[in-house]
This record gives structure tokens, sequence and C-alpha cells, in this order.
């Protein structure tokens, strides 16, 4: 003992640096994933712990700790977090003596997503959470040591446990989420002491931080793929747009041109009249190029803002396709939304109006923006055309060459924004997309979605 240490107490205080040290690093992983080989590269660099007398394998549990907190496969994330758990206790004497498991919940109920030591009948268990100490740990979000497993309603139906007199279990948690709960037996009912405790508790909160990094990266490689389906969409409903206005119009104009000629050689006065119409399909064709690129990029979005983009949007609608929209906008809502929700609202509108324009047949077209709450928005888009059966529509969408409504749906997804369609045939159609305004305002959605 020195100044008041024991032994397996200073490396407990060594491996909470550690820890400590691990979770810091973890956090800016997330956010780093591109500095990933650079820091692995910089950590085999270091000089590694010396090996001790002490029973916790400093060397192994600190080449662990490394791997843990560059690893972006949640499941390989917890199969390191039981090996490091495995590498912090296990010598010569307590070899194969420590059982461990990763429970995470599935819906409502729980499974054995990773373990150490478990029967292969353990393996297929499933747990509610509900009762004994696996409910106490998840309701209070605290570890929980008990002595008699067999006696826990829940905890006695792992085998592999049912020689360990003493448990210790530590619940995954992150805020208000609980992922799971990781659960450690042992046969020495004095087993999980207080500076045993204290490790095992480095390593859950290393194992969330790993967990929440491994969520982060894999949540950017959706957005990224997702963005790159987008794009590949944009680039489809632009070829579309060209098939279907100008490349349209300007063989027409061709043709045209070819008729004019042939009747400059038999009547002038016919061949004038019909360079008028040819006159005429040109301008046309050019407030069509100028639509699709106003919808490509509105600039005026980035100055004025939304509501001169609206405005300058129904203009051109109107001068190109004669189709009356009606722009109502609260500014008090609008100006609760940063530049990036604003453009993504402006492409649901140029969207949805696109789809009214095309299909619903309507005089009006009415687009309102209002506040609910201080933390809630609305968009409508209304027409008053033909309407259209939801059900059908949603049910038959697979086999549709138009991929409106899932656009629609994926860009109030962008803005955590919530999509609802009403539509009935001969009725018109409704679209809302509540917008939060503020995280108060996920939460509410959500909320309510549920």
């Amino acid at each position: 003992m020195i100044f008041g240490f024991t032994e397996d107490s200073a490396f407990t205080t060594a491996l909470v640096l550690i820890g400590a040290g691990s979770l810091l690093f973890g956090a800016f992983v997330g956010f780093f994933v591109g500095a990933r080989r650079s820091k692995q590269a910089e950590t085999l660099r270091r000089p590694r712990p010396e090996r001790t007398n002490s029973p916790i394998n400093l060397q192994d549990f600190y080449a662990l700790t490394t791997t843990l907190i560059n690893t972006v496969n949640y499941e390989r994330v917890l199969d390191i977090a039981l090996d490091m758990s495995i590498a912090a206790f296990e010598d010569a004497q307590q070899k194969g003596r420590l059982v461990c498991a990763v429970l995470l919940f599935n819906g409502d109920q729980l499974i054995i997503q990773s373990a150490r030591r478990l029967t292969t009948a353990d393996l297929r268990n499933t747990f509610y959470g509900t009762e004994g100490a696996l409910a106490e740990s998840i309701q209070s979000g605290e570890p929980v040591l008990i002595h008699n497993s067999n006696a826990d309603p829940e905890i006695r139906r792992i085998v592999a446990l049912s020689t360990c007199d003493s448990v210790y279990l530590i619940p995954l948690r992150s805020g208000l989420d609980i992922y799971g709960v990781l659960v450690f037996g042992h046969p020495d009912r004095n087993f999980f002491n207080r500076d045993r405790r204290e490790i095992l508790d480095i390593v859950s909160a290393q194992a969330i931080s790993a967990m929440q990094n491994a969520q982060l990266y894999n949540a950017l490689e959706e957005e990224k793929e997702r963005m790159m389906e987008a794009q590949e969409e944009a680039r489809k409903k632009l070829a579309r747009d060209l098939h279907d206005g100008p490349t349209q119009s300007v063989s027409a104009i061709a043709m045209r041109v070819n008729f004019a000629r042939r009747l400059l050689e038999k009547d002038i006065g016919e061949a004038q009249d019909e360079l008028y119409k040819i006159e005429d399909l040109a301008v046309k064709t050019t407030k069509e190029i100028r639509h699709m690129l106003f919808t490509l990029r509105p600039l005026v979005l980035e100055s004025p803002g939304l509501k001169a983009a609206l405005t300058a949007m129904a203009a051109k609608v109107n001068e190109t396709y004669n189709q009356n929209v009606i722009i109502e906008i609260e500014d008090e809502a609008i100006n609760m939304l940063d530049m990036g929700k604003l453009g993504v609202l402006f492409f649901i509108i140029e969207e949805g109006v696109n789809n009214a324009r095309k299909h619903a047949q309507a005089d009006h077209i009415w687009v309102r923006i209002t506040s609910l709450s201080p933390d809630v928005g609305l968009l409508e888009l209304e027409d008053d055309g033909v309407g259209f059966d939801v059900q059908e529509v949603t049910t038959f969408y697979d086999n549709r060459g138009s991929l409106g409504m899932y656009n629609l749906k994926e860009r109030a997804e962008l803005i955590n924004g919530i999509l609802q369609i009403d539509s009935h045939p001969g009725h018109g159609t409704k679209i809302q997309v509540f917008i939060p305004f503020t995280e108060a305002g996920v939460d509410r959605l959500w909320k309510a979605r549920s």
C-alpha cells in the first residue's frame, strides 16, 4: 500500500483515466470519421502499459480500448466490450469463470446480441425486462448487483448463470434512451467488488460511446446513399421534364420550319402565318426552359427569401402553364426556419405544385405556411382538382413511373417533418407537412405520430 491506495484501486484509477480519455476521443471519432486511419497509426506508435502482477491485464485492456473507439460496426463494438471485460479480470486462477452477455432491445423484447460462455439454448432466449433485476436496472438506469440469480424471474432462465452466486447488470443508457443491458456473472459471491464494478462501468460507458459513434457513422453512410439516390432521381426528373416539355417543343419547331420553307415556294402569306406560330412556340419553349432553371436553382430564395421565391414561382407557373397558384405565407412561420429547411420546403412545394399542375386538372392551387404553435408549423398544398384514391395509388406505387409522393415524404423527413395526404376522387387534394421549429417540436410530432 502506497499513500493509502491498494494496488487494485491504483489500477482502477488508471483505468478511469484511460476510460475518460477514451470517451472524449470516442466522441470525436463520430464527427471525424475521415481521420480514423491517422488516429489508429498514432495510437499504434504509442508505448503500451507495462505488464504488472495485477490480476487486471492492462496491456490487453488497453489494446481492446484502442480497437473499440475506432470501430464503426456496432455488433463488433459489443463483442469487443465483452472481450474487454474478460481481459480486465481473467488471470490463470480466474480463467473461464466470468460469464457475460449483451441484451439489446428489439421492439419491446430483449434479445441476446452477443455473449461469452452462454449455452446454445441461452442464446435463443428472449426477455421483456419487466421483472426482477432486469426491470430494476432498466427503470432506474443504474447498475444492479444480485446474489441469488436462481430466484430472479428472468435471470434464472439463463442456464449459464445458474452457478453464479454474483450477477452484475449495467444498463446501456444514453440520456433517456436505453439500448439494452450488459449482464456479468461469476461463481464467487464477492467477485464484483467496488473496484471491479467501477471497471465494468467504464467498459459500459465506452461501449455506449462506441455504439453511438457506430450509429452516427451508419447514419452518415445511409444519408450519403440517400443523397445519391435523390441526385439520381433529380437527374431522371430533369430528363423526363426535358423530354415532355422543351424537347417536344423543339421537335415541333423543326417540323414547322420545314413546313414553312415549303410554303415559301407556294404561298408566301400562309408561310408568314406559319412563321408567327413558330415564333410563339419558340417563346413558349424559352419560358419552359427558364421555369426549369428557376426550380433547379431558385436564386431569389437566397436573397429576398422563401416568400419572394414562391411568389416568383407562382408567377412563372401562371405565365408558362396558365395555372393559378395562390401563395399565403405567414412571415412569423418562415422566420423560425433556417436557410437549409427553407430550401427543402421550397422543393416540397415545387414538387407538389408540379404534381397538381400535371395531374389534378385544378383551377386553383393554394400554398399556405402557418404557425400552429411556437414549436410547430404547417405547410399546406391544396387544389380543387379531380382528386385520387390515396390507398390505391400507394398500394401500386412501385409499378408507377413517377416518384412524386415518395419525393415529398423523403424531403419532409429531411426536416423531421410529418407528411399527410388527404384526397378523394372528385374532391381535390390536400397535402400537409407538419414542420418542427425546435427540438421540442420534433419530440411533440414524433410522440403524436407514435
